[in-house]
């Protein structure tokens, strides 16, 4: 995209943020990669060095040596070392603004709230890495907690208080969605005037079938990713960019904007 080009798309989405009363941000890999968290599906990503097909629910639950594999994997990005970038932190600045009524996310990397977003407005799709559960008992350990425990040795951690098998709280292939949240989601969605799509190829389903509840109601949908996707067609604006470079001038517009509006 020409820079000009790219400019008056970037005023377009300003706008449209300016007009809005509700808007939903949807996430995905994209806005983390800034972050040293590599995009799992591309070209060097994680699946390049652990076979998807071998984390399964149900071969995690039934096969212990899948679950010492699984937390070989837990090890594999240092989720706790890694930082929100400035792509988060700009919506952690339209939230101050009012202007964004809940992020979803398909990623489970803590990073919009650990940027500064009210937590109770991100709602995590795919779970979240930053804590391990008992599948039986259900209690929950902090991710650095459990690392302690693979330090020392412990390849395959079980509950302390019930012996249950103990996993990451995110959502494996084959595992059902987390019903409230899913449907939270779906929700709001439906409630938007705006969905600000950043960082998403749009491919993973059910967790894309939000962007697309809110064109079904009537909202309107921006898409910020560097690659094209399946709902490119339905969108009002498509910037095929990074995440970082993009809302930092979408913020910056917005904020004149908001201010020539009050004076």
């Amino acid at each position: 995209m020409k820079k000009d080009a790219l400019e008056a798309q970037i005023e377009k989405i300003a706008d449209l943020i300016i007009q809005s009363g509700s808007i939903i941000v949807f996430t995905g890999a994209g806005i983390s990669t800034e972050s040293g968290i590599p995009d799992f599906r591309s070209p060097g990503g994680v699946w390049t060095k652990f076979d998807p097909r071998e984390f399964t629910y149900q071969r995690f639950v039934g096969d212990i040596e899948v679950r010492r594999k699984a937390w070989q994997f837990f090890r594999a990005i240092p989720w706790t070392e890694v930082k929100p970038n400035r792509a988060h932190f700009a919506v952690v600045e339209l939230e101050k603004m009012g202007k964004v009524d809940c992020i979803i996310t398909q990623n489970i990397d803590g990073l919009h709230q650990m940027a500064g977003n009210t937590a109770t407005r991100v709602i995590e799709l795919h779970g979240t890495t930053r804590f391990v559960h008992c599948l039986k008992c259900g209690k929950r350990w902090p991710r650095d907690e459990i690392e302690q425990w693979l330090d020392q040795g412990i390849e395959v951690p079980m509950c302390d208080d019930c012996g249950g098998i103990m996993k990451s709280a995110t959502i494996s292939f084959g595992q059902s969605m987390p019903l409230e949240e899913t449907r939270e989601a779906e929700q709001r969605s439906r409630q938007c005037d705006l969905c600000i799509v950043i960082g998403s190829s749009l491919v993973v389903y059910p967790a894309a079938h939000m962007p697309v509840y809110a064109v079904q109601s009537g909202a309107k949908l921006v898409i910020i990713n560097r690659d094209p996707t399946p709902l490119d067609s339905a969108a009002s604006v498509v910037v095929n960019a990074g995440a970082g470079e993009t809302m930092v001038k979408v913020l910056e517009i917005v904020k004149a904007k908001a201010a020539s509006i009050r004076n």
